[in-house]
């Protein structure tokens, strides 16, 4: 595990479950449907049960870069802001602006329901092709930007399911915090 503290908030890393993570709120990487799919969305909508998918169902059509939130029925997590990342297509179609609205709207959603703890995947990196090194580059640098601002939240977490993952969020965030100290 790998931690920081911006303002007043701690910033860390680690790897593990999403879905096992206790926190005020744990993010899905949704698409514009908010219906379940593979990978981490899929993950959670099992996990969390049919709640979250019937709240994900009345709220509907959720445009890329934007957050919903719902309960998090039976999972740990209080509840999930479902982010929309870009699909990537080569990186000239705005996929790192749309990525870093998706933290940004989810860091929102949760300062905005008083939350004090929020927990992203790698948003975009699994069936959405986003190169993981250059995804990490903007899910940190966004992060840390919008917790230099006034913001409730005490901890903010990257839950990373792989080794890879984990160490280039690692090698990342440790570039970000020296060109930009925390």
């Amino acid at each position: 595990m790998r931690e920081t503290t911006v303002g007043t908030t701690r910033l860390r890393l680690v790897q593990g479950d999403i879905t096992r993570i206790a926190s005020d709120a744990i993010v899905n990487a949704a698409n514009e449907e908010l219906w379940p799919g593979g990978g981490v969305s899929g993950a959670i909508h099992r996990a969390g049960g049919m709640i979250i998918e019937d709240e994900c169902r009345r709220i509907g059509h959720t445009p890329t870069g934007q957050a919903a939130i719902t309960t998090g029925g039976r999972l740990p997590a209080r509840y999930v802001i479902h982010a929309v990342g870009p699909i990537w297509k080569g990186g000239s179609a705005g996929e790192p602006e749309l990525l870093a609205s998706a933290y940004r709207s989810s860091l929102r959603l949760a300062d905005e329901h008083g939350l004090k703890s929020i927990a992203f995947p790698s948003i975009s990196t699994g069936i959405y092709g986003y190169p993981i090194e250059p995804a990490a580059k903007v899910a940190i640098e966004t992060v840390i930007d919008y917790l230099r601002n006034e913001t409730g939240l005490a901890d903010v977490a990257f839950v990373l399911f792989s080794d890879g993952d984990l160490a280039t969020y690692e090698t990342v965030l440790d570039v970000v915090v020296q060109v930009f100290p925390a």
